[in-house]
């Protein structure tokens, strides 16, 4: 089986398909596009979007993470008022959501829960569905990872031994 787990920019030579929920685990084993069968291994917390590519362990392979399409909810609003107060909500509720602009509001897509469709309808948004590569917004702590120049967050619990996980600066104590 191949062992895909390294992120790379090389041309891919094969590819798979995988929906959201599939893109969120880092252990995963799947299918090629080719038909032969992989195993995706990622640091904890790591996801993938669509685009991504991996490079197998062995060099033999450079394969392309599709997003597939699933069934997802619509919700699509008028104006940018209404566009704003319908993502706040869905937001509010940390629901993960893809966002889309249109000439004069904007379009939120999520997966299929009809009490949050019910939500944003009651809103003013007209609701619908459709299947479509979901790419949510990844949010203001995505990514899991540190900008050059950014300070490790303190091991609040162990001072003194360095940082144990990745915490925004928000949400850093400091001794007044």
């Amino acid at each position: 089986m191949l062992i895909l787990n390294q992120r790379t920019n090389a041309p891919a030579t094969d590819s798979v398909a995988l929906a959201y929920d599939e893109r969120k685990r880092s252990r995963l084993k799947v299918t090629l596009a080719s038909g032969q069968e992989a195993g995706i291994f990622l640091e904890r917390g790591d996801h993938l979007h669509g685009g991504d590519k991996l490079a197998a362990e062995d060099g033999s392979a450079v394969v392309e993470i599709l997003a597939a399409p699933e069934k997802l909810i619509e919700a699509v609003a008028d104006s940018p008022l209404l566009f704003a107060r319908a993502a706040y909500h869905l937001g509010n509720r940390h629901v993960p959501v893809h966002i889309l602009p249109t000439d004069n509001g904007g379009k939120l897509r999520f997966q299929t829960d009809h009490v949050l469709a019910d939500m944003v309808r009651g809103l003013g948004c007209t609701i619908g569905e459709t299947e479509a590569p979901f790419q949510p917004e990844s949010g203001a702590y995505g990514g899991g990872h540190q900008h050059h120049g950014d300070e490790p967050a303190a091991d609040l619990h162990n001072p003194g031994h360095g940082p144990h996980r990745s915490v925004p600066k928000i949400h850093e104590f400091k001794p007044c």
